[in-house]
């Protein structure tokens, strides 16, 4: 009858909840053939029933601590509603079991064991608690009979905690007048004589007699014990701790052993288990988060951004990724405020649904910036505090030159921040680091290989790159995918030919054609172009090379769009960094250091989980810029991110600069890779920015603004407006409807905002709102998140813009044309002769990522607004094997942006006392 009505309301809570199940989680250590028989029969139970059950089994070697570190990871699982840890414990290692079974999370006990659900009976919490199955089970047998237990006498014969204690207490705070009695009872046959109810759990074979027994008595026998029997196949027959021939014959109802309180024991873990699930729903909506927001006491004026991150306590990362719903064992503290999150958690959630995606990204910007990253962190908190809704930010980790340079840090900015940012924006958990070490460890391999070349013989080199080792040389995984891959079939290193090893060890790399660079993070001029190899040991093989920023490293790039630890090994393998003297393309694969750039890369490859001023949660990964790289945080974040947030949540994620540029890149090359499809586009715009394409006059870092910027003028914004269509244009372009973000500043007036948002829509977008999200937090993007809601349930029909197979010069002309507005491009001759060698070498197919300017929708900086009719000068074609796109320069770009324009002094500092940052980012 139990497992019936259990098996309806299982089959009710699926039908309300789809998807849902309740969790059953069975921990066993050891291998006891009694206990194997029982999970099997709790197993089969489960099954029946609906449940889902799963059977964790360590081996009998097992230490305490291993013990302890599983249970804390189901005692994190959502999944697990139920959870037991099969006693006795089996283990060969000294193992404390009150430990184990009082470290099992309270709300998941459904066995009743720990201390805190015992402490719970024993005071009478009976509604607040899990009661131990065996006692719970008596009870119900005990209500079938229809005997009222109120104003009865019962007589509890043992003490144990998982029966005897437990029972007195149930049936204690169930009315009766209860006498517990034990081994020391010296008047154990009197006190039986006076049960009304007797319940015998003593472990000791037919101890209570029939005759002691009160005629009309209620007899539940929890004993199972085991006695001679030479009419038995085994020598032995299973009794109770009752002499059930005679007892039967006094009792007016009495439980049989066996088959009578095994089986309700069994089925009170179900309902038990049932019980609990049915807790987890009244307080945790299936694919809701129950989360705790942090309420903003708004200023103002508004402080600065390093007083407002300090004036909110952020919540310990823990906490944060619990509420998101991840595992213990899937996040990596670094300190309070930030965490890693292993690549496990994705595989857990495989099967689970997608949220909807969404990209923020912005009109063409000046060179302040247009507030994208406040946006988008804004609408995280109105979306996620204000209308409740799952939602996590997906953004880039920023570089330290912009940081220390005139842009300033990257977490947003006034009331819409990630916190702390001054972790944020500094060394956060170390990836820009692991890349720069990885990066250069690329480059020294590279002239240490042509050093060596150029002065050793080939067996020398032979000898140094298969060394004999105890006599025995043998070649390495990577050594033989480089035999393989020049055609050679042999696993035995003393089996090449002169002519094999010649080609194995010399890669022959053209020092002209090398593109590999070294790199820093941060802004230094005098690294644009250097000489190196200048040291004597060096025997005169010098050659002029150049730093480039550490987030146009391709390693960046390869940490964004790497769906995984294998797919990132592998990117990192094809990295091409020059070529041979042939025209055959050499790889860091060739170079032999896939493996080790893999290891210096195996942490950064685990996002990073922070949250915003108002508690909700954030991914910082990766961060390649967008004018130089790709610009676009991680593929691996999204994806996270996406599944955690479940179908009904959003992702908001960023795409560097103006939407000509980031967010051209994360349609045809993210999504392309990830296989991801957005659902809207939040375009931002600036009254000032817009201004400026109208032709205002210059605006520039530390300098006032014009008063063309700080008064009305509606004819100059008109004007300015023809970029907001164009950006409309090209994000339309794509198949995905846009909602367009006026970023309002103080000096904008009424008049100005609304000529924007009325231009806007009648542009083509599907909304336009006002937003004061800095200002206000969350609740100043509360109408964005609306209107974004409704856009991602409009239609969407995402395209790219161009087919990879076409040829190089024609992607990069419908780029040019349809997203720019060109008339043509124009490549110059090193250009044509890099998108010939890169053909021939087959990396034709690979997408475009320009490598522009971010101020015009030209290559000239100069030319606002919306121009046409010019011609794009393609100065240089680059390949990125490995991350998967050639990049070609346009006009005067370069790899080592943002330099320095004036002398450095930080208005940055430490206190020495408290070693906290003071100062402006």
């Amino acid at each position: 009858q139990v497992r019936e009505r259990l098996k309806q309301q299982v089959a009710e809570m699926k039908e309300k909840f789809p998807g849902f199940r309740p969790g059953l989680a069975i921990l066993q250590v050891g291998n006891r053939d009694d206990s194997n028989l029982y999970i099997n029969m709790k197993l089969k139970a489960a099954a029946e029933i609906g449940i889902s059950a799963n059977h964790i089994k360590l081996p009998n070697t097992a230490t305490e601590a291993e013990v302890l570190k599983c249970i804390a990871s189901l005692n994190g699982d959502p999944a697990v509603h139920g959870f037991i840890v099969q006693l006795p414990l089996d283990s060969d290692k000294p193992i404390n079991t009150e430990k184990i079974t009082n470290a099992v999370a309270p709300e998941k006990d459904v066995d009743g064991l720990s201390s805190i659900n015992a402490g719970k009976l024993s005071r009478g919490d009976l509604g607040d608690c899990f009661i131990p199955c065996t006692p719970k089970g008596c009870m119900e047998l005990i209500r079938q009979t229809g005997v009222q237990v109120a104003g009865k006498r019962a007589v509890v014969v043992g003490r144990s905690k998982i029966v005897g204690a437990p029972m007195h207490d149930l049936l204690l705070w169930n009315h009766a007048t209860v006498t517990t009695c034990h081994s020391k009872t010296s008047t154990l046959a009197e006190e039986v004589a006076k049960a009304d109810i007797l319940v015998v759990a003593a472990g000791k074979a037919e101890m209570v007699k029939g005759e002691w027994i009160k005629p009309g008595a209620v007899v539940i026998d929890c004993g199972i014990n085991h006695v001679p029997d030479s009419t038995k196949a085994s020598g032995k027959r299973v009794v109770g701790d009752v002499a059930y021939s005679t007892a039967k014959e006094k009792a007016s109802y009495i439980t049989p052993v066996p088959g009578g309180v095994g089986p309700m024991t069994v089925a009170m873990l179900m309902q038990s288990t049932v019980e609990s699930a049915q807790r987890f729903l009244e307080k945790f909506q299936p694919g809701k988060w129950n989360i705790r927001y942090n309420e903003l006491t708004l200023k103002m004026p508004v402080p600065s951004d390093i007083e407002i991150s300090r004036s909110c306590i952020p919540k310990p990362i823990d906490q944060v990724a619990k509420e998101v719903g991840l595992l213990p064992d899937e996040v990596e503290l670094y300190g309070q405020t930030k965490a890693k999150v292993q690549l496990s958690a994705l595989r857990r959630l495989q099967d689970q649904p997608d949220g909807k995606y969404v990209v923020v990204t912005g009109i063409t910007p000046t060179p302040l910036g247009e507030g994208k990253s406040t946006t988008t962190i804004g609408l995280v908190q109105a979306l996620g505090a204000h209308l409740h809704q799952n939602v996590f930010a997906c953004v880039r980790q920023p570089s330290q030159g912009p940081t220390f340079g005139i842009k300033g840090g990257a977490a947003g900015g006034g009331y819409s921040q990630v916190i702390p940012m001054e972790e944020f924006n500094l060394h956060l958990t170390g990836d820009i680091h692991a890349i720069t070490a990885a990066n250069n460890l690329v480059a020294a391999a590279v002239d240490a290989r042509i050093f060596h070349e150029l002065t050793q013989t080939d067996q020398a080199l032979y000898n140094r790159l298969v060394p004999s080792v105890n006599g025995i040389r043998k070649f390495s995984d990577i050594q033989i995918r480089r035999l393989q891959k020049l055609g050679i079939n042999k696993m035995d290193p003393e089996a090449l030919t002169k002519e094999e090893m010649n080609v194995f060890v010399r890669l022959d790399i053209d020092p002209a054609t090398i593109t590999w660079q070294r790199v820093l993070d941060t802004n230094d001029r005098f690294l644009r172009r250097i000489t190196i190899g200048q040291s004597p040991t060096e025997k005169g093989f010098s050659r002029t090379a150049q730093f480039d920023i550490t987030v146009a490293s391709e390693i960046m790039a390869v940490l964004a769009l790497a769906d995984g630890l294998d797919d990132m090994r592998m990117r990192l393998g094809r990295m091409v960094v020059a070529s041979s003297k042939r025209g055959e393309p050499v790889t860091a694969d060739d170079l032999g250091v896939t493996g080790a750039l893999a290891v210096l890369m195996k942490d950064a490859v685990k996002p990073n989980l922070m949250q915003t001023l108002e508690g909700t949660p954030v991914f910082v990964h990766a961060g390649p810029f967008a004018n130089i790289a790709h610009g676009n945080s991680s593929v691996l974040a999204d994806k996270i991110a996406l599944k955690l947030v479940g179908k009904d949540g959003f992702v908001v994620t960023e795409a560097g600069f103006g939407a000509d540029i980031g967010m051209e890149k994360f349609f045809n090359i993210k999504c392309r890779y990830s296989g991801l499809r957005p659902h809207v586009v939040v375009l931002v715009a600036t009254v000032r920015a817009l201004k400026m394409h109208g032709g205002g006059p210059a605006v520039s870092a530390g300098v006032p603004l014009p008063k063309e910027y700080t008064e009305e003028n509606l004819q100059l914004l008109a004007k300015g407006c023809s970029n907001l269509s164009k950006q409309i244009q090209n994000a339309r372009m794509f198949g995905v409807p846009v909602v367009v973000a006026v970023n309002a500043f103080k000096t904008d007036t009424k008049a100005e905002l609304a000529l924007v948002v009325q231009l806007a829509k009648e542009a083509g977008a599907f909304d336009a709102v006002e937003c004061t999200h800095w200002a206000e937090g969350g609740k100043g993007a509360v109408a964005l998140a609306q209107a974004v809601q409704r856009a991602s349930q409009a239609p969407s029909n995402f395209r790219f813009l161009y087919n990879v197979e076409l040829p190089v010069t024609d992607k990069i002309r419908l780029i040019a044309q349809q997203i720019y507005g060109a008339s043509d491009i124009e490549l110059l001759p090193e250009a044509q002769e890099k998108v010939a060698l890169y053909t021939k070498q087959g990396f034709g197919n690979l997408p475009i990522c320009m490598a522009k300017t971010h101020l015009s929708l030209s290559h000239d900086p100069e030319q606002k607004g919306a121009p046409t009719g010019f011609i794009l000068p393609i100065r240089d074609v680059r390949a990125s094997v490995g991350a998967g796109f050639l990049y070609p320069l346009v006009g005067t770009m370069s790899t080592m942006p943002g330099l320095p324009t004036r002398p450095c002094f930080f208005d940055i500092d430490l206190d020495p006392v408290s070693g906290e940052v003071n100062g402006l980012f």
